[in-house]
């Protein structure tokens, strides 16, 4: 698949304040990718460059092979972007502001899409109300509405379903999914991992304005996702052999049951059984839990830059 997001050392600072120290990654055409991080890692300063918002110090930032700066008037065309802040157009109503969104993209009779994205995204039974009489819900929707009404090639979703309710969220992602499906390529920031772990083809981990792993989901999740290893005892202890220490254990049912974190370089299953048989811990059962994308990124956030 060819790129059609390129970055390359892209740089920007405020003041003393270093947003981005060189970020490059590559956007597949036609991927999810997940653009990962802690609040302040970077992630809506790049997505503001991206945008044409802010002005990036030094690098490169090309959507479809045209520069966001150079060639402004192309990329905002190819971009719909979906920002974290809500909308304040107040007195206009839903198909007013999507008339008017179609209109900044030179796209006359646009009733067709606007009135599909209305319905996609829950809208119609509100079309007609102004913004101020909107709920939070129904703002972040309309922001979303916005981001689609001009055909984006790539659409940018910046924690899109914070502060929304779970019925929206799930109509949201099956929306989204539809739209990649028909060739929308999508960079997703979330909080909310599980997300990115089902939906995403790729996950982009950002820490400190630093890249500090680019990975398909699956393969960061086999290569750092910490197993867990659940044993349940045959009679109840108060604490596990001192050796089993650096495995962080934890129980549950009366310390009758307890759980190992094992570290893909530390201790093995079989060093784990052949330590509580040297303290003559008896067992009845074990069984192991897989590790997740929120362990491969606890692992990387938490490390020092």
């Amino acid at each position: 698949m060819k790129s059609v997001v390129t970055i390359n050392d892209l740089k920007k600072s405020y003041g003393k304040i270093e947003a981005l120290k060189g970020v490059s990654l590559d956007i597949k055409e036609g991927e999810i990718f997940g653009l990962l991080g802690p609040n302040g890692a970077g992630k809506s300063t790049l997505i503001n460059i991206m945008a044409g918002l802010t002005l990036r110090d030094s690098g490169i930032v090309d959507v479809y092979n045209h520069d966001v700066t150079k060639d402004y008037m192309v990329t905002r065309k190819l971009l719909g972007i979906v920002h974290q802040e809500t909308i304040s157009d107040g007195f206009f109503d839903i198909e007013t502001i999507l008339a008017y969104q179609s209109g900044y993209y030179g796209i006359a009779n646009n009733d067709e899409k606007i009135q599909e994205v209305i319905k996609r995204l829950g809208l119609y039974e509100v079309k007609n109300r102004k913004v101020f009489q909107l709920s939070g819900g129904m703002k972040r929707r309309l922001l979303i509405a916005k981001a689609l009404v001009h055909f984006p090639k790539v659409l940018v979703l910046d924690e899109p379903t914070a502060g929304v309710d779970v019925e929206l969220r799930q109509a949201l992602w099956q929306y989204v999914r539809e739209l990649n499906e028909q060739g929308t390529t999508i960079l997703l920031t979330t909080h909310y991992i599980e997300e990115a772990e089902e939906l995403c083809d790729r996950i982009g981990i950002i820490n400190h304005g630093q890249m500090v792993t680019i990975d398909d989901t699956q393969a960061l999740i086999n290569k750092l996702g910490n197993k867990k290893l659940h044993i349940r005892l045959r009679d109840k202890i108060d604490s596990l052999p001192k050796e089993l220490a650096p495995l962080t254990p934890e129980c549950s049912d009366q310390c009758r049951q307890w759980s190992l974190t094992l570290h893909r370089e530390g201790m093995s299953i079989r060093e784990v059984l052949k330590t509580l048989e040297e303290h003559d811990v008896a067992y009845s059962d074990l069984w192991t839990e897989e590790g997740d994308l929120e362990d491969v990124f606890i692992n990387f956030t938490n490390k020092k830059q």
